[in-house]
């Protein structure tokens, strides 16, 4: 009888290198009729930002069309625009928040 030796082989498991997920930055776009007030409880209500912080970016986006709220990931930063937009729309205010890829 003849018998028959295994090889003693032993299966690593792959490694692989996952990416962090792409961020987005979330910013706030200047228009003729959102008051300012507004801009700076927006800031502070859904970025967390304190009043000194919410106006030096409320100026941002006054003087220079666009100011950065924060950075997130996709699905944080979708919400995040949405909430703004739907909260300008229902205190009748064009405030145009959007996403932009880093």
């Amino acid at each position: 009888m003849a018998t028959r030796k295994q090889s003693d082989s032993v299966l690593e498991a792959e490694r692989t290198k996952t990416k962090p997920p792409p961020l987005f930055k979330v910013l706030l776009l200047n228009d003729d009729y959102t008051p300012m007030e507004f801009v700076v409880v927006v800031l502070q209500k859904f970025f967390g930002m304190s009043r000194e912080q919410s106006t030096r970016i409320m100026l941002k986006v006054h003087r220079e069309g666009v100011g950065i709220c924060g950075v997130f990931p996709r699905d944080v930063a979708a919400t995040k625009v949405e909430l703004v937009t739907g909260y300008a729309r229902e205190h009748q205010h064009p405030l145009a928040c959007v996403m932009e890829e880093i």
